[in-house]
């Protein structure tokens, strides 16, 4: 199935090929030094999903090699709806004839690849390959694509290895074909939806520091709930987990009524617990809803959707030495990515491509989930199911930040989720490397023309009405620090500030309603009008920053002066926890 190799046996493994860290996204296993293993079902494939029959959704035939007389470019990949871009320029498993590839002059060689310890592996063989003076190693890999929000463990891993062959032999990345926009959740009663809060006590299954597990573990740091990372104990104020061996698993968990004895850390007594949550993507969501139902989509990639660009990452020295084969690759992808934005029909053949590629169900499966689709689930419940995007060169250059109004979306992501796995398993990872060591912007910057020179217009942006929110998703104040009775900023809030920044990048889907809090000092008029002027700093400076992810209508400001105090203003504490940002995140409709 799509994805499947955990993310702990790539953390296993890269540290034993001289890595620290590894992935955190959809190849995974369990890391049993972390916690014992759960008893869990066996993992079972999902139901074939009953679609309507096209013709022109069948799987073609494989079409014969296009431009053989070329050099063989090797690219191994997931099965994952965002890469349908990359497959339509290439016409099949291999650049077929009258292909974007051949066109642009690149022998493309698809190969489906779930494990990512063997995409580290290739990358190694491939470098291995380079030193010893092969230019253009047979064996390996040239190019391997991930998630994005997984890129700074991976590339830790591999790039510790790497070094060791010398600086220029490292993986980098240096393009994106497409992102998940709705697939990767976290699916949990709607309760949980209502009022975050009552997800503490739940018990979640799922893959354990995975791209999905991310999801989860951003959506509980803005709601401000703690997490269980010891899946062997209970904790009744946190949000905890069974670890699942795949997202098929963690499906199967749910649907199946797992439960599981917990030694409750309250009370140290064993407990029983049973699933009443899940992180998974499609398929498995769509199990979910099938086979048992009663879920809602919390939280996903809809409106994470900068959390998880697909990310192309090739060896340096091949890449410095073969400029105009990845810039032609690039090329192909992102003019794909234009027509399949445009071209039903173009999405339809391309659906129709991707079966063949991933040998996986068939063209109309991938069709339907390409798109968010709002279905019924088992219970008559309406679920959100799949959701993806493809990429073009405008929607990369946004993403790096290489137009005047944007930011670096790829560094936000790359670093936020990086710091999560820092912070819950500093053991494992306890640094990365830096976003300048391991992107390279220049291949896209040349297909531009030059940096900041084309027209983002043809981006995919999120558009905002100027609503409020009417469906919250998260709520989290912010201790941005300013001068005593003013709206200046102190120079210690910048920290804040940046982070503030990036978390809200990440969720570049969501409404932002910056709410500004006084303590009980002064008068209640001056108090209300401090609120104001301070909300309106914060809304002011994140436009400032990038006017492409906080354009007109995203960022709304409310004021509420001293009247919705935290704690009691009778201590300096209690006074200096009053006086806050409040950031709510939501969906106005």
């Amino acid at each position: 199935m799509a994805k499947l190799t955990p993310l702990s046996k790539t953390l296993v493994t890269l540290l034993v090929l001289g890595g620290v860290g590894t992935a955190v996204y959809k190849n995974r296993d369990k890391l049993s030094q972390l916690a014992p293993e759960a008893d869990h079902q066996k993992s079972a494939v999902p139901p074939r999903a009953e679609l309507p029959s096209d013709p022109s959704l069948a799987a073609p035939a494989a079409a014969a090699p296009g431009c053989a007389d070329k050099p063989e470019v090797r690219f191994y990949h997931w099965a994952w709806n965002a890469q349908m871009g990359l497959i339509y320029a290439t016409g099949g498993k291999q650049a077929a004839e009258g292909s974007l590839m051949c066109k642009n002059g690149v022998n493309l060689k698809l190969i489906r690849e779930d494990n990512t310890d063997q995409m580290a592996s290739l990358m190694a063989t491939f470098a291995e390959g380079l030193k010893k003076g092969e230019a253009n190693p047979t064996q390996g890999a040239h190019f391997v694509a991930i998630m994005g929000d997984g890129s700074a463990p991976f590339l830790k891993g591999l790039n510790d290895r790497l070094r060791k062959l010398g600086p220029d032999y490292v993986a980098q990345v240096v393009g994106s074909a497409g992102y998940s926009r709705g697939e990767d959740k976290f699916m949990g009663p709607a309760a949980w939806k209502q009022n975050p809060q009552a997800a503490r006590g739940g018990l979640v299954a799922g893959v354990l520091r995975d791209g999905d597990w991310n999801i989860a573990l951003k959506w509980l740091g803005d709601n401000g709930i703690a997490n269980n990372p010891d899946e062997t104990t209970y904790d009744p104020d946190a949000l905890n987990w069974v670890n699942a061996s795949d997202y098929i698993d963690a499906a199967q968990k749910y649907v199946s009524d797992f439960c599981t004895e917990l030694k409750n850390v309250k009370t140290g007594k064993k407990e029983k617990h049973c699933v009443n949550a899940v992180v998974t993507w499609t398929p498995g969501d769509v199990t979910v809803a099938e086979k048992k139902g009663g879920l809602v989509s919390i939280v996903s990639t809809k409106e994470y959707r900068s959390q998880m660009p697909n990310v192309i990452i090739g060896s340096k020295k091949w890449m410095a030495a073969n400029r105009k084969l990845v810039t032609g690759m690039l090329e192909a992808t992102f003019d794909a990515g234009d027509i399949l934005k445009k071209d039903e029909d173009a999405l339809r053949k391309a659906a129709a491509l991707s079966a063949l590629v991933y040998n996986e169900k068939d063209g109309a499966y991938w069709f339907k989930y390409f798109r968010v689709v709002n279905q019924a689930d088992k219970k008559g419940q309406q679920v959100e199911l799949g959701g993806s995007a493809v990429n073009n060169l405008a929607d990369n250059q946004q993403l790096f930040g290489m137009v005047p109004g944007s930011t670096n979306i790829f560094a936000a992501t790359y670093t936020v989720f990086a710091e999560i796995v820092k912070s819950q398993y500093p053991k494992l990872m306890p640094a990365y490397y830096p976003v300048g060591d391991i992107l390279d912007t220049s291949f896209v910057k040349e297909l531009a023309g030059g940096a900041q020179k084309a027209s983002a217009a043809q981006a995919d942006l999120a558009t905002f009405t100027g609503e409020r929110v009417k469906q919250v998703v998260s709520r989290r104040a912010w201790d941005i620090k300013f001068a005593s009775g003013s709206n200046k900023f102190l120079p210690e809030a910048q920290t804040g500030l940046r982070a503030m920044f990036k978390d809200l990048v990440v969720a570049s889907g969501t409404v932002v309603e910056v709410h500004g809090h006084t303590d009980n000092v002064g008068s209640v008029d001056k108090n209300q009008k401090l609120s104001e002027s301070r909300a309106f700093a914060v809304k002011k400076w994140l436009e400032e920053q990038s006017s492409a992810n906080f354009p007109e209508g995203r960022v709304k400001v409310f004021a509420h002066g001293s009247a919705e105090p935290l704690e009691a203003n009778d201590t300096a504490e209690g006074r200096a926890k009053n006086r806050r940002v409040e950031i709510v995140l939501g969906l106005s409709q």
